[in-house]
């Protein structure tokens, strides 16, 4: 069985167990939205959309069931709720060091669930997906104006990164921070996940 954090946009994300996260507070207005701090590996940040994701797991290496003849980041299935969750190394799709490769001291990943709506369904109603991102680590929420991230010229970043790029955004302690898109993460699934 996983630990599971709801995650609220309403409030601040918890703790998993083994970390404490600094939780920056920032006033709130309509211009700003929500997101995630998340490492892919330990010394790169990226930024998720809160409205994109459902819950933060810690779910042991061990009940991932590996499905052959899919691409290297897909580590398989979990159990989730009594559904079938596709997991995936982010930092593996990426281009970056896999999970498994980074000098982790744990067995469990730490996965993000990004649900996404199919608005394009033809039924009346709306069909979400959900896919399970294994990340190095999750930290805090960080209130940003969407009209401040920037795109930044394709010299700048990796090529396995491009396709999830949504911007970057400049904090203002001089601090970039890379956006990423949960729509483009989840259309470069393989069919059928």
């Amino acid at each position: 069985m996983s630990d599971s954090l709801a995650i609220s946009t309403s409030q601040s994300l918890p703790a998993l167990a083994d970390e404490q996260p600094q939780l920056s507070v920032s006033p709130v207005s309509e211009a700003t939205e929500e997101f995630l701090r998340l490492h892919l590996v330990p010394d790169t940040a990226v930024l998720l959309p809160v409205q994109q994701l459902s819950e933060v797991l810690n779910i042991p290496a061990r009940q991932i069931v590996p499905i052959p003849h899919l691409p290297t980041w897909v580590m398989g299935v979990y159990n989730w709720r009594g559904e079938i969750l596709w997991v995936v190394d982010l930092g593996a799709l990426c281009g970056l060091t896999p999970w498994h490769q980074q000098p982790l001291n744990t067995s469990s990943c730490t996965t993000v669930v990004l649900q996404i709506r199919d608005l394009t369904a033809t039924s009346p109603r709306t069909k979400d997906h959900a896919l399970g991102l294994v990340v190095n680590r999750v930290e805090e929420m960080e209130w940003c104006d969407p009209q401040t991230i920037q795109r930044p010229p394709l010299s700048m970043v990796p090529p396995g990164l491009a396709p999830f790029l949504r911007g970057y955004w400049w904090k203002s302690n001089d601090e970039m921070l890379v956006v990423l898109n949960g729509d483009a993460i989840m259309q470069a699934m393989p069919n059928g996940l």
